[in-house]
This record gives C-alpha cells, structure tokens and sequence, in this order.
C-alpha cells in the first residue's frame, strides 16, 4: 500500500505571520495577529453590529471551488448581514480549521480573496483562531460593523400595509449550486458561468442598506431562501406576509434553466443564498425607493404585501396559495 504525502503547509504562527497579518495591518487594534485579542474602538453616538457565520465544505462550498472564491464567499456572507442591518462594515475575526488536504498554494490564493475583498468593502482582519481537522474544511467569520445609535434595521418592525420588497432577482444562487450538482447538461457555458459565479460570488447590498435605514420597517438577507427568510420577519413581527408569485424576478440565466412556470418560481423562492435585501416599508414611500433604487443601480423589486395574522403565503395570479412542501434550506 502506497501511502499519500501529506502536503506542504506553513506552521500555525508562520502561516498567521506570513498570510494574515499582512490582512491586519491596516488595523491598529489588531496588534498585527501577535496578542491573542484585538481592541475595538465604536464612534461617539454609534453601536457595534456583530454576526457570524459559518461555511462548511460540501455544504456551501466543494473542494474544487477557487480558494479565493470560497474566502471571499465566507467573508460576503458575513458582510451581507450587516448590509441588511444598515451598518457600515469595519473589522472581522477569521477561524480556519483546515483539512488535510489543504496546501501553502490554497492558503496564498485563499488569503489573496480575502485581500482582495477588504480593499473593495473597506474592512480589515483583526484576528481569530487557526486549527487542524480530519474532517471537512470550515471556515468560522464574525464580522463586526458599526451604526448610529438606535438605527440598526430589525426583523421585528413590519406592519399591517406595508409593503414588501427584494433587491435583484431570486434563485439565481440556487441555480448556480443545482448546476455544481450536475444539473442542466445542456445549458450554455455562459449561463451555467452566470448562475455559478452568483452561488460562488455574492454581492452583499452595502450602498441599498444603509440608505433604507429610516425608511425600511423590517429587513435582512436572503440566505436559505426568500419564503423562509420573510417568514422570519412575519414571525418576529407578529404579520402575515403574502407574495405575489408573478411579481418574482427571476433572471434571464434562471428562467433559461427552470422556466418560468409554477415549479421554477417555486424552486427559486425557496432556494437559498441569495443574500439579496428583502425588507418591508410603509407602502406610501414606494415612489422613494423607487428612486433610491435608480440613483443607486439597483434593482429593486415589490412582491407583495404585509395584512394582519401570522405566517407567510405565496399566491397565484388568482390569489390562490401555492403549495411549499420546504419553504427554504435548513441544516437540521
């Protein structure tokens, strides 16, 4: 029996000095990764936004995935919860727990992704956690941002004649993962390129959040998919949500792989990783967002309407609901 050559990979303390503190430097409370904590300063009058999230190999990425792609994945997860909350993105912690597998040339092109992205969103790695694992590789980023005072968007905010809204077009980030997967042989290379780099790549709607603070009754990203995403804020608010399926924008890469039938509108809107903004507001400024959405580039799209009562219902052009047997992605 021959056995595998482990690969080469820097030590704990030189992969830190070598490949991340150099993403630190920028960072005065960081202490260039040599303390084992950070210190955060918060502007007068503002609050620190924190989240985290996890990725996990063959669970929201594959092995094959670029490493740079897959780094800067793990990071745009993170900082697409703070663009649903209106915050302006500032720092974050990075915990590795590497595969066997993993080599010094993953771990250069995966810290290059992450370079890449802190110079594009304005943030900086104040620290974290470096381990070993013989199971999957995973990847552990808590991200830090900061807003004024009592202006952080909720979940917990719509009401009774709101209006609903989603940013971009839905099922693309699905679509993508499906075709990973081994679906939709026949597709072009240039839609089943689109579709993937939206799973691979996604674009967290930093200039649309903070602009809907003040104007946004409730909101967050779509990551395991918009039906259950909104539920949550239907749940947390204490409403019933409906949405009109005709009103869903699907793109052109994603009607050309599921249609634009029932089952294709049904499959991309409980599809997850998305991570555009849905969010509720007062009906009465729809023509301001529609304005804020054309001064910003962005798509903005309503899809249906907050009433009284609980739960969440995707309807027909006849009002009639359709049937969801898994209303998005869920670990358990």
């Amino acid at each position: 029996m021959v056995s595998e050559t482990p690969p080469k990979r820097l030590g704990e303390f030189a992969l830190i000095a070598k490949l991340f503190a150099p993403l630190a430097a920028k960072e005065k409370g960081a202490f260039n990764l040599t303390d084992d904590a950070a210190a955060l300063s918060v502007p007068a009058g503002h609050e620190l936004v924190v989240t985290t999230d996890t990725i996990v190999e063959s669970v929201h990425f594959f092995r094959d995935d670029p490493p740079d792609r897959i780094a800067r994945k793990a990071l745009r997860v993170n900082l697409s919860d703070l663009a649903a909350k209106g915050a302006k993105a500032e720092t974050y912690l990075l915990a590795l727990s590497l595969a066997p597998w993993i080599d010094n040339e993953w771990l250069t092109r995966f810290a290059a992704g992450l370079a890449g992205d802190q110079n594009r969103y304005g943030v900086s790695l104040i620290g974290g956690d470096t381990t070993s694992t013989p199971g999957p590789l995973t990847l552990s980023i808590t991200a830090f941002g900061t807003i004024e005072a009592g202006r952080m968007l909720r979940r917990s905010g719509a009401r009774p004649r709101d209006a609903v809204f989603v940013s971009g077009t839905v099922g693309d980030d699905g679509a993508g993962l499906a075709i990973l997967k081994g679906e939709g042989s026949g597709l072009s290379d240039f839609v089943r390129s689109a579709l993937v780099s939206r799973y691979q790549l996604p674009e967290p709607r930093f200039n649309l959040g903070r602009r809907l603070v003040g104007l946004a009754s409730a909101a967050l990203d779509v990551s395991d998919g918009l039906i259950a995403d909104l539920g949550h804020i239907a749940e947390v608010s204490g409403v019933k949500i409906t949405i009109d399926a005709a009103r869903l924008p699907l793109s052109p890469a994603t009607r050309a792989f599921w249609g634009s039938g029932t089952d294709a509108i049904v499959r991309a809107a409980t599809s997850g990783d998305d991570y555009e903004l849905a969010f509720t507001a007062p009906a009465a400024l729809r023509a301001k967002l529609e304005a804020l959405a054309h001064e910003l580039g962005v798509e903005l799209h309503e899809i249906g309407r907050v009433d009284a009562g609980s739960g969440i219902v995707l309807v027909d052009a006849a009002g009639k609901p359709l049937p969801i047997t898994r209303p998005g992605f869920t670990h358990f």
